[in-house]
């Protein structure tokens, strides 16, 4: 009988004799603590079995928990115990002492069984990949959830997924990933903080990877899916880790996580505190090529902040088939932001003057968010679910900023000006569905999700003349910003062993108003559009499979696509939202193979995309001052090919690779300007992961991006190299990472704008960032790396 079977003919046994009921009487408590014998430490998770002395038939039973005690209650006195636990010797006991009710047995020491250990085979189901209709299901085996990593290593493992070392989530190469906890977006998903560490493997069940959303997902787009879905039953225990970071630039920070398992409650928290510093290179060029004048700028800005969070929630299992979760985040940062700007003004070659632009600006940003979520299954079918959710966030900024120009050389250019920003931005996100497989081939899945967006951001612009500050009203208003989202979606789906089909509809009804309350400007859409879906797949063998899928998607203009404010941190050089823009739509073709060649898995894509309404950034030049808006410029056509793969040859190396190339075929026209044009677009991404000796991690990750056209002009392309070095001490109950991100200070954008009337330069660089932190785990897992929440 294998040791899985022994343990879980145990446990029938305590719950079935459990349940025909002990003899009444007074109950009385047996505690102890269970302990290895040479090293006296605590062993977690052994088996403390109580028999009847007479029958020689268990009563009841328990495990001890991470401290290696136990307390069983108990209303008879005529039994033994025996506690046992693998590669140690059982433990009998028979003589014991009732005190005040009491049964206290102790220390109680086992010695290691060197033959037992001799015999002891463990077998596990080793993780895998199953290709679904819409998806490919990673299932997580034994051979990872039994590893105490965290759920970002979990990911790790996914093939078409990478997290390098600081954390950061790409799939099939590319950013922008959603990840779902349970189908559902959650505080502990969100990748702005590490709140992930606090999911253990052993907690996690599969990992859902879709490419070509399906309509019961909203039809705004992202690059893909990850949905992490969580084991329903759990076993009772802990884990947590602090850590403690510091870098070059300036990036120090402080932080823990806990999570705690019982038999109904999950809870976990994170918290953190932190200072960072985030400088960025920037030049310009301004060039009037009707009068020959232009204007050169070069300089520093900075983005120093001080932050505090803290993340609090509780999974609450009501029963077999119904589990409640409440959860939120609160964050308070305090910015700092100084920048430094040299300009010079030409006529020709002729200097006319030069002068020096200083900024200095102070923020506080409160943000907040919450979440609630009802999930229950039905009785007949673990796989017929209902869930219910609602998420809540708040996110503001209180900004004042000073800015003071001084002459050097020439003509006097001295300005100063001031500004002030109120924002306040509150998202509200409803979100309900019911799945329901009518056979084991047929499912049917409806719902619905309502998003409300609410913004608004007061923005004044003061002049300094004569000493007084006065208010320029060209440039001050009050931007009010509502957008509605309405969603329902139904879809059917047939699936067999080797082939499925599934359809999809998804309506989304929006209401959008915009509105500057010192002028009047109003600005109000309401559309509702249809998004139709269908995906098939065929399998042709366990390691060769093919998908096809068709999905119609939106991108719905941002906040600071719209909002018509900007930063006049370099006044020659200005961007702006532009309120009356237009969603823009995206019909996407996509045909996929996913095979595996011994130990490397492939993916590679043939996609066409359609795309109306395409927003694109134009410039626009008058008195030497370059203002750049989000337009609707016309249609996109593109095909393009994309193939990724991991490879594994060994268990000391890993290989990634992706590369995707598009060719696109641009229409469009602008004021009376056409911008019809063709080019393609390439990128290219290889990483290796080195195991060396000494529980020692090498990861070294290479990016490329070609050369692009633009509408207006060209975007030069970069390669950049990051490294990255990981070393385990204690079985991984400590962490050393060493991270360097843009070794050579090459991942720049350089973006021109080629025009009959003017032409336009500019570059930025963020430089290279050194981090170093160390972390320690307690309870089940690994130490989890808490390097703050990331912007």
């Amino acid at each position: 009988m294998t040791l899985f079977m022994q343990h879980a003919l145990f446990l029938l046994c305590v719950v079935v004799i459990s349940a025909l009921g002990m003899a009444q009487g007074q109950a009385i408590a047996i505690v102890g603590t269970l302990v290895e014998e040479n090293t006296v430490q605590p062993i977690p998770y052994a088996t403390v079995a109580i028999y009847d002395s007479n029958t020689k038939e268990i009563i009841t039973g328990d495990t001890t928990d991470d401290t290696g005690q136990f307390k069983i209650r108990l209303s008879r006195t005529d039994f033994y115990l025996e506690i046992s636990f693998m590669g140690y010797k059982t433990k009998t006991i028979s003589t014991f002492t009732v005190s005040n009710g009491t049964i206290d047995l102790g220390t109680i020491q086992l010695s290691p069984d060197s033959q037992a250990l001799n015999e002891v085979v463990v077998t596990g189901e080793v993780s895998r990949t199953v290709f679904k209709l819409d998806k490919r299901v990673f299932n997580v085996g034994t051979d990872i959830s039994s590893t105490g990593v965290s759920a970002l290593e979990v990911l790790n493992n996914v093939p078409s997924v990478n997290v390098n070392i600081e954390g950061e989530v790409t799939l099939r190469g590319s950013g922008g990933v959603q990840i779902l906890i349970n189908g559902k977006p959650s505080v502990l998903a969100d990748q702005s903080g590490n709140a992930l560490g606090t999911i253990t493997a052993d907690m996690i069940d599969s990992i859902e990877v879709i490419t070509n959303p399906s309509a019961k997902y909203e039809a705004s787009g992202t690059a893909g899916i990850l949905n992490i879905i969580l084991k329903k039953e759990e076993k009772a225990g802990w884990n947590g880790s602090i850590s403690a970071n510091t870098g070059t630039p300036d990036n120090h920070s402080i932080g823990g996580s806990i999570n705690r398992r019982t038999e109904h409650f999950n809870l976990f928290t994170q918290f953190g505190a932190g200072y960072r510093s985030l400088p960025e290179d920037t030049k310009a060029i301004n060039r009037n090529l009707t009068n020959g004048e232009s204007i050169l700028s070069y300089g520093e800005e900075f983005r120093n902040e001080t932050f505090f969070n803290i993340t609090l929630g509780t999974d609450y299992h009501l029963n077999k088939y119904n589990v409640l979760t409440l959860s939120g985040n609160f964050a308070y940062e305090i910015e700092d932001q100084p920048s430094e700007t040299n300009f010079s003004f030409f006529n020709g070659n002729d200097l006319v003057s030069r002068w020096v632009r200083r900024e200095t600006t102070d923020a506080n940003n409160p943000k907040w968010q919450y979440e609630f979520n009802w999930a229950k299954t039905f009785q007949n079918n673990e796989e017929h679910t209902f869930q219910w959710s609602a998420l809540g966030s708040f996110f503001g900024k209180d900004q004042s900023s000073l800015f003071n120009d001084t002459t050097l050389e020439g003509d006097n250019v001295d300005r100063n000006q001031r500004t002030a920003t109120v924002f306040q931005q509150a998202d509200y996100t409803f979100k309900a569905d019911y799945v329901n497989p009518l056979t084991e081939e047929y499912t049917i899945e409806t719902g619905a999700q309502y998003v409300i967006n609410d913004v608004g951001n007061d923005f004044e612009v003061q002049d300094i003349i004569d000493g007084n500050f006065i208010t320029d009203d060209n440039l001050t208003n009050n931007f009010e910003w509502t957008q509605k989202v309405l969603g329902l979606y139904v879809t059917g789906a047939y699936e067999n062993d080797t082939w499925g089909l599934k359809v999809g509809l998804r309506m989304e009804s929006t209401d959008l108003s915009t509105l500057l309350t010192n002028t009047n400007e109003a600005n109000s859409q309401n559309f509702t559009n249809l998004f139709p879906t269908l995906h098939t797949s065929y399998k042709l063998n366990d390691n060769f499979s093919l998908q096809a899928g068709y999905s119609r998607r939106i991108f719905r203009p941002r906040l600071w696509d719209l909002n018509p404010f900007f930063n006049i941190r370099n006044n020659f050089n200005v961007r702006v939202g532009n309120p009356d823009l237009q969603p823009e739509f995206t019909d996407s073709y996509e045909l996929t193979s996913i095979y595996k060649i011994g130990k490397a898995s492939m993916s590679s894509s043939l996609y066409h995309r359609y795309t109306t309404e395409v927003v694109e950034r134009v410039s626009t030049f008058e008195n030497n001052v370059t203002l750049t808006s989000p337009e609707n410029i016309g249609t996109n056509a593109s095909v393009g090919f994309e193939t990724n793969g991991k490879y594994s040859p060994s268990k000391w190396l890993t290989l990634t690779g992706d590369f995707n190339f598009n060719y696109f075929d641009r229409k469009g026209t602008f004021e009376d300007q056409i911008f019809d044009f063709t080019g393609n677009r390439w990128s290219a991404r290889l990483g290796s992961k080195i195991g060396l000796p000494a529980a020692i991690d090498l990861e070294f990750i290479g990016n490329y991006s070609s050369d692009f056209k633009t509408v207006q002009g060209e975007q030069r392309g970069f390669a950049s190299l990051d490294l990255g070095m990981r070393k385990k001490i204690l079985n991984g109950k400590i962490v050393l990472n060493l991270g360097v991100r843009d070794v050579f200070a090459s991942r720049q954008e350089e973006r021109f704008v080629n025009q009959p009337t003017f032409e336009t330069y500019d570059f930025e660089l963020r430089g290279r960032f050194v981090t170093f932190g160390i972390s320690y785990g307690f309870g089940k897992g690994e130490a989890m790396t808490y390097s703050g929440r990331r912007r």
